[in-house]
């Protein structure tokens, strides 16, 4: 199960409304289900993004949702709060 912080629900709704990041947004939209049905797949290369940590000391994880490419969208997520869910901080371009 995911649930998304206000931040990442606008991220999406963003990604998802403007037509300029169709591709970017159908890219996200996939690694999202990748997200849900297995945290660790390979295509998503997550790993611990050790400068941040959730609201109660949770690891953050980074996912990614495109590779190789300028900018490319990233997936910021931690587990819990709840057992068997994934809390979605943000979803933004790599610097």
């Amino acid at each position: 199960m995911k649930y998304f912080l206000p931040l990442a629900t606008e991220q999406l709704k963003n990604l998802r409304t403007d037509m300029g990041l169709a591709k970017r947004y159908k890219a996200v939209k996939k690694s999202l289900q990748f997200l849900s049905r297995n945290p660790r797949h390979p295509s998503l290369s997550t790993h611990e993004f050790t400068t941040l940590q959730g609201p109660n000391r949770e690891k953050v994880f980074e996912a990614y949702a495109e590779q190789s490419t300028p900018a490319a969208y990233r997936i910021f997520w931690y587990y819990g709060p709840k057992e068997n869910q994934i809390t979605i901080i943000a979803i933004t371009p790599h610097p």
